[in-house]
């Protein structure tokens, strides 16, 4: 999974010379814009176009948006992260977990009338693993062969027990029509921007690019006909233009997560819900530990304890963050959370006798983040001040984002500050960002104990069997501060006041867009 910094728009005061909304047929006293909400049409606000249809490429939120609702997955989350139906209506695992079964719903159909079956699913899965592309490749690497046992049954052979599989390609993999995707010389490189045989609640039946997506109810969808005749994604240029055009009754509900400062401002609009969703990530300080003074515990955790952690969710994040305890095992997933975890206390004077201990006078570091990403900019600069008091110098590097991403996956840097966006499954997810290798080991981790832990977390084929290794891989990381976690955000998600029935899942990809909760969505009372 690769990381993601959290992408918010910036937060700028609303004005009345903001810049008119795409496609308004009117100012905000038009005669329609306060009309009654209306179940023919649900108007969502992005920030950007659909980049790309294929839903085994596109990464991108409104990508992801468009795409889920016309692509199944196996399997939904429910509030707490807990996986559940979808186009699977059960999955299990061997005796010896080293087959993986997924049972599939018999009455979802593709848009052009043919079933939604297993040939689709094995079709899809091992298109990714062929061409190795897409999140779900790094994700699958136990997977030798996928084969349809019926119409409605995918069987998986695994080469070795691994117990994070089902729940990997259950929420990962979309499923595409086979009879489609398969006359492409290349699945990876398939386009799917025209004709599109889609089995969602909606499908895609209008593109004007720049200006709105419009997705037509689906009304024989197998788990239920949605209430809304229609969604539509209207493409606007900013945060503020979108607020306007909710405000002003354009829009239904703005897709993207609301910036902390918008977000406070729009908690006294009566006209207006804002929906809390939590976070399936974190924001984190990494700090490199092939790098010398870095690769001393002491040093680390000094730096741990020059962190103002409770300013930081206060003044920067508005109070929309919740302290994780310093654990990668945050409360928005709370079947994982060790209770026993503390966080780091903010404590300068400690941070000097550690120092004195490990022989460090006078450290300076450098701290690179992205610059454009608002939450962290906010914050940055209080890390370094909190750092001042503990006689710490750190040197903040605000850099343009490719260039950010490149000394990250080079791993040149001294401290990195950033933010996982999704980390649904802790056993998949420390082996990708702490085990020796790990694909997002940013911090350059390399303890035998903890790739042990991880491993038999992995091997484990229920989460009782997975929770103690876990759970104790989480405290090693905590107490090497091999990740340094400084809070888990509350995002806003914000809708008219005429509208109810949305289904929050966590995370911003999900939130109230995903499929189950648009196809319930409908106009209040």
């Amino acid at each position: 999974m690769r990381r993601a910094v959290l992408l918010t728009a910036l937060a700028v005061a609303l004005t009345a010379c903001a810049p008119s909304v795409p496609g308004s047929s009117g100012s905000s006293g038009s005669p329609g814009a306060q009309a009654p909400a209306s179940a023919d049409r649900l108007t969502i606000g992005t920030t950007a176009d659909v980049v790309n249809y294929n839903p085994l490429v596109g990464n991108s939120r409104t990508d992801s948006w468009v795409t889920d609702l016309m692509y199944p997955k196996l399997t939904q989350m429910d509030a707490t992260g807990k996986r559940i139906p979808y186009l699977a209506t059960e999955w299990s695992y061997s005796e010896d977990g080293k087959t993986a079964t997924a049972k599939l719903r018999d009455d979802m159909k593709w848009s052009d009338g043919k079933p939604v079956t297993a040939s689709d699913v094995v079709f899809s899965v091992t298109a990714v693993q062929k061409e190795k592309f897409g999140v779900v490749a790094g994700l699958i690497t136990a997977l030798d062969e996928a084969e349809a046992v019926s119409p409605t049954e995918v069987r998986f052979k695994l080469s070795r027990p691994d117990g994070t599989f089902l729940d990997n390609v259950g929420f990962w993999l979309p499923v595409v029509p086979e009879d489609v995707f398969s006359k492409a010389p290349s699945v990876q490189k398939f386009a799917n921007d025209k004709d599109w045989v889609s089995a969602g609640p909606f499908k895609l039946t209008k593109v004007e690019r720049g200006q709105r997506y419009i997705m037509d109810r689906v009304d024989d969808f197998g788990p239920g006909k949605p209430t809304v005749k229609q969604v539509v994604f209207r493409v606007f240029p900013d945060v503020n233009t979108e607020v306007l055009a909710l405000r002003n009754g354009e829009i239904d509900m703005i897709g993207n997560v609301l910036p902390p400062a918008t977000a406070t401002e729009l908690k006294s609009d009566t006209a207006v819900k804002l929906q809390e969703i939590p976070s399936l990530g974190w924001a984190h300080l990494q700090y490199n530990t092939k790098r010398k003074p870095l690769d001393d515990v002491r040093v680390r955790q000094a730096l741990a304890h020059a962190v103002d952690y409770e300013a930081i969710r206060n003044i920067a994040l508005k109070g929309f963050a919740k302290s994780s305890n310093s654990s990668v095992l945050t409360p928005s997933l709370p079947q994982w959370t060790d209770q026993a975890s503390k966080e780091y206390a903010f404590d300068p004077e400690q941070s000097k006798k550690l120092l004195a201990e490990a022989g460090q006078t006078n450290l300076r570091l450098g701290m690179i983040y992205d610059q454009a990403d608002p939450n962290i900019a906010r914050w940055a600069p209080m890390v370094r001040d909190a750092a001042k008091k503990a006689g710490i110098t750190i040197e903040l590097q605000g850099l343009e984002r490719n260039t950010y991403l490149d000394k990250t996956t080079k791993r040149d840097f001294d401290i990195y500050a950033g933010s996982w966006a999704v980390m649904d499954n802790p056993p998949a997810n420390l082996g990708l960002a702490f085990k020796s290798g790990g694909f997002i080991n940013y911090a350059q981790v390399e303890d035998p104990k903890l790739d042990d832990l991880i491993d038999q977390a992995q091997r484990a084929l229920t989460q009782e069997e997975a929770k103690p290794p876990i759970q104790e891989a989480a405290r090693m990381i905590h107490d090497q501060v091999y990740d340094n976690v400084l809070y888990v955000e509350t995002f806003n998600v914000a809708h008219s006041a005429k509208w109810t029935g949305f289904q929050p899942m966590p995370s911003e990809l999900l939130s109230i867009l995903n499929p189950l909760s648009l196809a319930a969505a409908k106009p209040a009372g």
